[in-house]
């Protein structure tokens, strides 16, 4: 039992370090998912006019209604969608009550590069968001051929002459005859706690039995 102390010493401080955090990541799940369920619940909210001074640290995802009149040329952003493939994203000045904002009115295919603005008034609903799409890898924006691969709220801001306020539709009325929105959800965001929750569990299981068989060894090799 001497000869074998270290050992279950060691094993027993190496097990407790997985199952705790394995622990950790239950609570972190448990965390994220509340936070996704307050996330969505926002999403689709009941719609409310646009705030008068919109910060993303207060209004991040705040579920809006705009009625007024796109105008100008749209930006169009080059992306990729699961289910349609390539197209473009189409963000458009929208004036409203005395104020121009942007809308991002959704997906169009690549063999469309090009949309008319509307005549008529229009009802935007959908939620503000502040995307942050630009890295390292990110292209620079081709302003000349008006293609452009990130949207970056104060840019588009400056190019559209609005305010730096992005609305991303999830409806417009009247409808928009080819365009597809791409509203926000919560897809997008990762949630990988249940397999750091398998791993840390599956390593502590396995250290047990990798012990278990060491002892086991030890102890035949050991007798006469």
């Amino acid at each position: 039992m001497k000869r074998n102390l270290p050992v279950l010493i060691a094993s027993a401080i190496v097990l407790a370090i997985l199952i705790s955090l394995g622990n950790w990541q239950v609570r972190r799940l448990a965390e994220k998912e509340a936070y996704l369920a307050e996330l969505g619940a926002m999403i689709s909210a009941e719609a409310v006019g646009l705030p008068g001074q919109a910060r993303p640290e207060d209004h991040q995802f705040l579920a809006v209604r705009a009625e007024g009149r796109f105008t100008g040329a749209p930006l169009r952003f080059l992306v990729s969608t699961r289910d349609a493939g390539a197209g473009y994203r189409f963000v458009q000045a929208f004036e409203t009550e005395g104020r121009r904002v942007m809308v991002d009115r959704g997906f169009i295919p690549t063999g469309r590069k090009d949309m008319t603005v509307p005549e008529n008034a229009a009802t935007v609903t959908g939620n503000l968001h502040w995307p942050n799409e630009r890295d390292s890898y990110t292209p620079e924006n081709d302003r000349e051929e008006n293609i452009w691969y990130a949207r970056e709220v104060p840019v588009m801001a400056e190019a559209l002459g609005a305010e730096p306020l992005l609305i991303i539709a999830r409806e417009t009325t009247p409808p928009q005859d080819g365009i597809a929105p791409l509203p926000v959800d919560t897809s997008g965001i990762p949630n990988r706690h249940l397999e750091y929750i398998i791993t840390w569990y599956g390593l502590a299981l396995t250290w047990m039995i990798m012990t278990a068989y060491f002892l086991r060894r030890r102890a035949r090799t050991s007798q006469p």
